[in-house]
């Protein structure tokens, strides 16, 4: 085991040990009444950066990976997920055009610079079907300020602005740019009851007031589609539920 998988299954164990269930519980409440509207049944899945399995477990496709770096991800898989153990930001190994979803949740920002984060979008865009979409989640520095240093392999700060000129320079269009969307207590540990969870997700409106998480979800585009989804800002930032 290398270095930087060994510092991974540590930092997973101190992050993930205490909150393990509750995690999966409320991952299940995510994937059920938000990511489900994008990531249809059939489709094939690939969760980058995919910790202890909380979304790619939760969420219903037809094929499902996950990739990490740290080798006990494997262990936290259901039986229906194929795992990958590698560097996110490095060549996949998995053939162009194949997949359909690219899930990053709050994965980008602990990249250790730029061209990192910007290798890990150029092989979305690579690996996903046309008209495939990613779908980033993670903290906005705009709103989590100096808290967004809380963790001490953060490196890189992110807004959705930033997060959707990238996707752009990449050859995406955005079909979906939500400045305030989680709030970044689900960062950081802390356990509000389900039901609130659930009727959060209800209420946009409250999301202006307590969201401090980005959600961008880019739409790959090519030749044949070069202007298909590019919506105007206002319509890119409503929310389709």
């Amino acid at each position: 085991m290398d270095t930087r998988s060994h510092i991974l299954k540590s930092q997973y164990r101190l992050r993930f040990t205490n909150s393990q269930a509750y995690r999966q519980d409320m991952w299940q409440i995510l994937c059920a009444d938000l990511f489900a509207k994008y990531v249809h049944e059939q489709s094939t899945v690939l969760d980058v950066g995919a910790g202890w399995g909380e979304f790619i477990n939760n969420i219903a496709a037809a094929r499902k990976l996950a990739m990490d770096l740290n080798p006990e991800t494997k262990d936290w898989l259901s039986s229906q997920v194929d795992f990958l153990q590698q560097d996110g930001s490095q060549e996949w190994r998995i053939e162009s055009g194949t997949l359909d979803v690219v899930f990053l949740s709050n994965f980008l920002e602990h990249l250790p610079d730029k061209p990192s984060v910007e290798r890990t979008i150029s092989q979305a865009h690579r690996c996903l079907k046309e008209s495939g979409i990613i779908i980033c989640l993670g903290p906005n520095i705009k709103f989590v300020s100096g808290a967004y240093w809380d963790f001490w392999d953060h490196y890189v700060p992110l807004t959705e602005s930033s997060m959707s000129e990238l996707l752009k320079m990449n050859r995406f269009a955005i079909d979906l740019c939500i400045p305030r969307f989680l709030p970044y207590s689900m960062s950081t540990g802390r356990t509000p009851p389900l039901f609130l969870v659930r009727l959060y997700l209800k209420v946009p409106l409250v999301w202006s007031l307590l969201g401090k998480q980005f959600l961008v979800i880019g739409r790959k585009r090519t030749a044949t589609n070069e202007n298909v989804g590019q919506q105007s800002p206002a319509n890119a930032n409503k929310p389709r539920f």
